[in-house]
């Protein structure tokens, strides 16, 4: 052999190594072989031995996974459900860890908790636009809308004054009119 070329990195020793910065599901990791220039039946080979080893487990990724973002990133089961789907889950897996994900942790309560927060850093009052704003983000985050103002419609301070400020400026905009008349 010669010296500037090296033979091809062994999949299973590449998918050790990947596995050690961080989990993957199983169709995550055979892409990432595949783009490492192993073929498909090493790469088979090493799915294989690593669902042998126990190393590679769709269920068990995705309710950990699920689990990790409801609780330290406060996502909704919305939110959480797409990024399974990114992360390449077998879709059979993926509603019974939303379901367990969200015995552990509440999802109304992760929606409060979040609502909390994003209150303390509104300026208020309130308009339609911030409203509009702050219920788009809580959907980003994956809480489903009804749930979302239910949450907003409990809490006084969020009531926008926009019906109040629309009533001056559209009275504003009447006596322009009337000095602008014919």
């Amino acid at each position: 052999m010669r010296p500037d070329k090296q033979a091809p990195p062994d999949p299973l020793n590449t998918a050790l190594s990947m596995l050690a910065r961080r989990p993957y599901s199983v169709a995550e990791m055979r892409r990432a072989l595949e783009r490492k220039g192993a073929d498909s039946r090493q790469v088979q080979q090493v799915i294989t031995r690593l669902r042998e080893l126990r190393y590679l487990d769709d269920k068990k990724f995705a309710e950990h996974y699920a689990s990790s973002l409801a609780r330290n990133r406060a996502f909704g089961r919305q939110r959480i459900r797409r990024e399974l789907k990114a992360k390449l889950v077998d879709y059979h897996q993926i509603e019974p860890a939303l379901t367990q994900a969200f015995e552990e942790t509440s999802e109304q309560d992760l929606l409060e908790k979040t609502l909390e927060k994003k209150i303390r850093t509104l300026r208020l009052p309130l308009t339609r636009a911030k409203l509009a704003t702050l219920c788009q983000s809580l959907m980003r985050r994956g809480f489903r809308a009804a749930d979302i103002m239910k949450a907003v419609r409990r809490r006084p301070e969020l009531k926008p004054i926009a019906d109040e400020q629309e009533l001056i400026e559209e009275e504003g905009t009447e006596e322009e009119n009337l000095k602008l008349g014919p």
